[in-house]
């Protein structure tokens, strides 16, 4: 039985790029989402192409009983978590002032709670066997404050913190903490955006930044990992 690899929010864009270099390599692969179908997709796809292990669930992770019920499902399968990639959640551009009702209390629930309340499921674990990695995916956003980044920068600057947090909790047990910040990456978040491939970092370069990260010793960490568009931040 190979290595496993737990992934929210992996069925498109940064998160199926991960779960696609880690199946490669051999790990097996749990992930959730909030769609069913895009589930089964995924499942139908990655079975064909690797022979792993493929095991998902339908959750929202902004939804504590929810993020309960996926962790536990976890739990469920009998394995031991090697990786843990918080990467659930979304982007809406606004601004503080004038952006709805509400949206702040969204970008939170799905962008930190997420997070919050996977890592609580899953890591006491880790600890009790002293090893595993947690990556956190984060932004440029949570250490640069731009228009229009409203209430999902703020979401993203929680974020690092909580990762920043985790990290020295985490660290005398010998599970290692790595916060992710990637500029502006080509998902469907940008498809409105008329500029070329070339302003975007691609999916799977973040990837493998994971992977790179992942493959260290045991003795070294890397805490954070920031990756921008070779031409700059858009």
């Amino acid at each position: 039985m190979g290595k496993l690899v737990v992934v929210t929010g992996g069925t498109k864009g940064i998160g199926r790029a991960i779960i696609e270099k880690f199946a490669a390599e051999g790990f097996d692969v749990v992930t959730c989402s909030r769609k069913q179908g895009d589930l089964t997709a995924l499942t139908k796809d990655l079975t064909t192409r690797y022979s792993i292990q493929v095991d998902t669930f339908q959750a929202d992770l902004s939804n504590l009983d929810e993020a309960r019920a996926f962790t536990d499902f976890v739990h469920q399968l009998g394995r031991e978590v090697d990786v843990l990639v918080n990467n659930a959640g979304y982007f809406t551009p606004g601004q503080i002032t004038t952006e709805a009702e509400g949206v702040l209390e969204s970008m939170i629930g799905a962008n930190l709670y997420s997070a919050y309340y996977t890592t609580r499921g899953l890591a006491a674990r880790m600890k009790e066997r002293k090893e595993g990695h947690i990556f956190t995916m984060c932004s440029i956003a949570s250490i640069k404050a731009y228009p229009n980044g409203g209430s999902y920068a703020i979401s993203k600057f929680a974020l690092l913190g909580f990762s920043k947090v985790l990290r020295e909790e985490m660290k005398e047990f010998g599970v290692r903490v790595t916060a992710v910040l990637p500029g502006a990456t080509r998902t469907s978040s940008w498809d409105a955006v008329p500029l070329p491939e070339e302003r975007f970092i691609r999916p799977e370069d973040v990837a493998e930044a994971i992977f790179g990260a992942y493959s260290l010793s045991p003795r070294s960490v890397v805490e954070e990992i920031i990756i921008r568009p070779q031409l700059g931040d858009i």
